[in-house]
């Protein structure tokens, strides 16, 4: 039966998924598993979604380095498959009976023998971390002393697993820290072109139809902005788009761009025409640049300028280009994006 503060450290933790820094939260859940469990060290890994390692998220006693190459080797034996098959998660101590499990006890295995055992660590659990039902990564705790992970303890790591799990997700967050709602496709792009699905997401169709926009995505990349507000043809319609600087984490070795796209009708009743004159009056152009670039008469340029004044209710020209950045209503090409991107 767990104790008073075992309860309460197990609550702590699972408050601990509210905190937008997932890090230092993370650190902190595994000193609160420090003052309920018995562990001389400790690790919480989580799973790249594009290369499929661990990568030490935090530790108590364990290198990033050490507990990596451990996991590399780890998942390769078959006590890590018995350990992501289990709910209840499996320690050295683990008696026979404990278990159904034919093969040979961890403890007779190679790998306590030669990495675990000669660190001076008699005893340890590991847990499989699952969130929105994907493996996201592991929890490892480890101690000098014998037999000390009995059924109660492996039960009160299993109760605060799922918290652990969502602070290792490194896809946990993505859609909260840019506060995206629920329904709107989001989809990680990373530096080589990667696309990481969001759980629980649709992939937005501009990365999956739209002409052309993988180009304007590579020069946002490029200009090391902090958003970018457009919007794309994609799917028979017109979606509003968001590009946001992703930061780097655990599970992300570098930025990336969170691609957010909600449906939309372009505002204000504008053409898809007169959407392309005032992103290019945006840009400073004068309508002799604009209707060479559109291969357009200046007359007919200038009555497309007349009607989008017209339909924005905009009395001015510049007073319809500061409303076109302000609120996104833009096409960009990629030739013209430092006007636009938010730094």
């Amino acid at each position: 039966m767990p104790s008073h503060h075992q309860i309460a450290a197990a609550a702590r933790i699972g408050m601990l998924t509210r905190e937008r820094d997932t890090t230092s939260a993370s650190a902190q859940a595994l000193r609160e598993l420090a003052r309920a469990l018995p562990l001389d060290a400790a690790t919480l890994l989580t799973i790249d979604p594009l290369t499929g390692s661990h990568v030490q998220v935090a530790s108590i006693g364990y290198t990033a380095a050490a507990s990596q190459a451990m996991a590399g080797e780890f998942v390769a034996t078959p006590w890590y498959r018995n350990v992501v098959r289990r709910e209840l998660p499996p320690s050295i101590s683990e008696d026979a009976e404990d278990t159904d499990d034919a093969g040979p006890r961890f403890r007779h295995g190679w790998f306590y023998a030669e990495r675990v055992r000669p660190a001076g660590f008699r005893d340890g659990v590991t847990g499989a971390l699952r969130h929105r039902g994907r493996l996201v990564g592991l929890v490892h705790l480890s101690t000098e002393s014998a037999d000390a992970y009995d059924t109660d303890a492996r039960r009160l790591l299993a109760s605060v697993m799922p918290a652990l799990a969502a602070l290792a997700d490194p896809l946990a967050h993505a859609g909260d820290l840019h506060g995206l709602a629920a329904e709107d496709a989001a989809s990680l792009v990373t530096g080589d072109g990667g696309v990481i699905d969001l759980p629980g997401r649709d992939r937005p169709r501009v990365l999956r139809e739209a002409d052309g926009f993988r180009a304007l995505l590579d020069a946002f990349t490029g200009t090391g902005g902090r958003r970018l507000r457009l919007l794309w043809p994609a799917g028979g319609g017109w979606q509003r788009v968001l590009l946001h600087r992703h930061p780097a984490g655990p599970g992300l070795a570098s930025a990336a761009v969170l691609v957010h796209e909600t449906p939309t009708e372009l505002p204000y009743g504008l053409s898809p025409r007169e959407l392309d004159v005032l992103t290019r009056a945006a840009t400073g152009q004068t309508n002799q640049a604009i209707a060479q670039a559109l291969f357009l008469s200046p007359r007919t340029v200038h009555s497309h300028v007349e009607h989008l004044l017209r339909k924005t209710g905009c009395a001015s020209r510049a007073q319809a280009t500061a409303l076109a950045v302000r609120d996104g209503l833009l096409r960009p090409d990629p030739d013209h994006l430092t006007r636009f991107v938010e730094r």
